[in-house]
């Protein structure tokens, strides 16, 4: 083992005390993205991680860029407690630099990102969100869009599940204060 000098000693410090920063992705950023990020959240405000954590979503198609979560997801997520703020927005090859964790919802999005990420590696692990799931078998969150109330109930079941299980991660992840 060697010495530390003061500039490793500084860039230690501050990536101790730097966020960890979660990125949760689906095709739009309107429907399942969005949920996540409001889920986790209201998830990390009930812990000691609430200051220690960012969260944002982005969807890989920017044509809902600007606008609001789709008003059915806003409506199921509501029911449960879960207030929807975000706006869409399309990931950038910057988010591979800015997010410790990216989080595609389905597999053709995470061969998107992984394609994106081939033009810029950045620091980021990139996985399926069902990874964190431990009451469901799916593998991917399926896409509600065109789908009736129950395909967003459903939605949520799962990210509901899968939130607990980045929780359980970014505690691994994460100094407490």
């Amino acid at each position: 083992a060697g010495s530390w000098d003061a500039n490793s000693l500084l860039r230690f410090s501050l990536r101790m005390k730097s966020p960890y920063r979660v990125l949760f992705v689906c095709m739009g950023n309107i429907c399942r993205s969005p949920a996540a990020e409001g889920v986790l959240a209201d998830t990390l405000q009930k812990t000691d991680l609430a200051r220690r954590v960012v969260i944002d979503s982005a969807g890989t198609g920017g044509w809902h860029a600007g606008n609001r979560a789709d008003s059915r997801m806003r409506a199921c997520a509501s029911d449960r407690g879960y207030d929807l703020t975000s706006i869409a927005r399309q990931v950038s090859l910057s988010d591979f630099d800015s997010f410790d964790l990216i989080l595609a919802m389905d597999k053709e999005n995470l061969a998107d990102l992984r394609q994106l990420q081939s033009r810029n590696p950045g620091r980021a692990e990139v996985r399926l969100f069902c990874d964190f799931c431990s009451e469901h078998d799916e593998t991917e969150v399926p896409d509600p869009y065109y789908g009736g109330d129950e395909g967003f109930e459903k939605v949520l079941d799962l990210i509901e599940d899968g939130c607990r299980g980045i929780l359980e991660h970014i505690r691994t992840h994460v100094d407490k204060p």
